[in-house]
C-alpha cells in the first residue's frame, strides 16, 4: 500500500525531471465560481498530463536488471505517454497496449516517445489484459499498471505535496481539492499526501455524468461500477470502477464525488483557454467544471482544481472552442 514515505521517495526521485507546475488563478473564474479559485496546471507537466508523475516513479524505482528488460502498460493515452517517456529516459524498451479508438495524437505520441504501440479492438470484445500477460511471458518486462500500481500512486502523490507547499505559500491552510478521476490514482495519491502535509483541505473526485462509479462506490462504501462503454467525451477518465488499491484510500480520506455534465466540461475547457491560456482535454477540465459550476456541492472557501491533461484531439478541441 502507497504511504507518505513512498511518496516522499517518488518526490526525491523525481527531483530536477518532473516538472513542479503551478498553482494558477484568474480573477474571472473566481467571479463565475463565487470563491477563490486556483488550477493546478499539470497540463504543462512532461507528455502533457499528469501521468507522467506515476509513469516516472513505477519506472525509476525498478531495480536496475528488471528495467533493462522492458516496460509494458496499457492506456487510452495519457498514462500511455507517461509511461513511454519514463522508459525513454531510462533507455529501456516499452510496449504500450492502445485501444484502436484511442484519439489519434495520443498514438502517435507514445510512438514518439519510442515505444512500441500494440493496437486493439475493445469494442470487438478484444482483452487487453489478456494481450499484456502474453506480452509478459513473450518478452520478461515489468507491467505498470496504469491507476492500481503502488509506484504510480506515490509518483501521482507528488502533485499533492507540490500543491501543499503552494497554498501554504499563499496562506492558505484550508479549502477543497478537487481531482479529475478515472481510477483513482491521482485522487488517492494527493489526500495521502495533503493527510500529512496540509489537513485541513478536503479531497473530492470529479467525474463526468454517466461514468460516475467512483462517486457511487463512495456513497455505497464499496466498489461499483457504473456499467456504461469506457468510450465518451472525456476518454482519459473513463474507467469501469475505481481500483482495489485506490478504494479505501479515497474511502478514508475523500469527501463526496461530484458529478458534472459534458456541456459543464466544454464550457469549463473553454474558459481555460481565454482566461488561464491553457489547452485542457475533456477529462482534464472536470475538476475545473465542477470549481466552477457545482459551488451549491463544496464547502464554503478556496477551491483547488487539478487540470489533469492538455493531450486534446485537435479537432475535437476546435469544435469545443467553437461552441460545438
Amino acid at each position: 500500500m502507497t504511504d507518505l514515505p513512498m511518496i516522499e521517495a517518488a518526490a526525491a526521485r523525481a527531483r530536477g525531471v518532473v516538472r513542479e507546475t503551478p498553482l494558477l488563478s484568474s480573477p474571472f473564474l473566481d467571479a463565475i465560481a463565487g470563491r477563490p479559485v486556483y488550477a493546478k496546471a499539470e497540463v504543462l507537466q512532461h507528455t502533457g498530463s499528469f501521468k507522467f508523475r506515476g509513469g516516472w516513479s513505477a519506472v525509476s524505482a525498478l531495480d536496475p536488471a528488471t528495467r533493462a528488460r522492458g516496460v509494458l502498460a496499457f492506456s487510452s493515452g495519457n498514462h500511455a505517454q507517461g509511461v513511454a517517456h519514463a522508459a525513454q529516459l531510462h533507455g529501456v524498451p516499452a510496449i504500450i497496449i492502445m485501444p484502436r479508438d484511442a484519439p489519434a495524437l495520443k498514438i502517435e505520441n507514445t510512438r514518439a516517445l519510442g515505444a512500441e504501440v500494440v493496437l486493439y479492438d475493445r469494442a470487438g470484445g478484444e482483452n487487453r489484459e489478456e494481450i499484456g500477460a502474453r506480452l509478459q511471458a513473450e518478452r520478461g518486462m515489468t507491467l505498470i499498471k496504469p491507476f492500481d500500481e503502488p509506484q504510480v500512486i506515490a509518483g501521482q502523490g507528488t502533485c499533492g505535496l507540490e500543491i501543499a507547499a503552494q497554498a501554504a505559500a499563499l496562506g492558505i491552510t484550508s479549502g477543497t481539492v478537487l481531482t479529475c478521476c478515472g481510477g483513482g490514482g491521482l485522487t488517492s495519491g494527493i489526500a495521502l499526501a495533503l493527510e500529512a502535509h496540509a489537513p485541513g483541505f478536503t479531497v473530492r473526485p470529479v467525474e463526468p455524468q454517466g461514468f460516475d462509479d467512483t462517486a457511487r462506490s463512495l456513497a455505497a462504501g464499496t466498489r461499483t461500477g457504473h456499467g456504461a462503454p469506457e468510450v465518451g467525451l472525456c476518454d482519459a477518465i473513463l474507467t469501469p470502477m475505481p481500483g482495489a488499491i485506490t478504494f479505501p484510500i479515497m474511502s478514508r480520506l475523500c469527501g463526496p464525488g461530484i458529478v458534472v455534465t459534458e456541456l459543464e466540461v466544454k464550457e469549463a475547457m473553454r474558459l481555460a483557454a481565454v482566461r488561464l491560456k491553457l489547452v485542457v482535454e475533456p477529462g482534464g477540465a472536470v475538476a475545473l467544471a465542477a470549481a466552477l459550476f457545482h459551488g451549491r456541492d463544496l464547502a464554503d472557501g478556496p477551491v483547488i482544481a487539478t487540470l489533469s491533461g492538455g493531450n486534446a484531439d485537435p479537432e475535437v478541441y476546435a469544435g469545443i472552442l467553437a461552441g460545438g
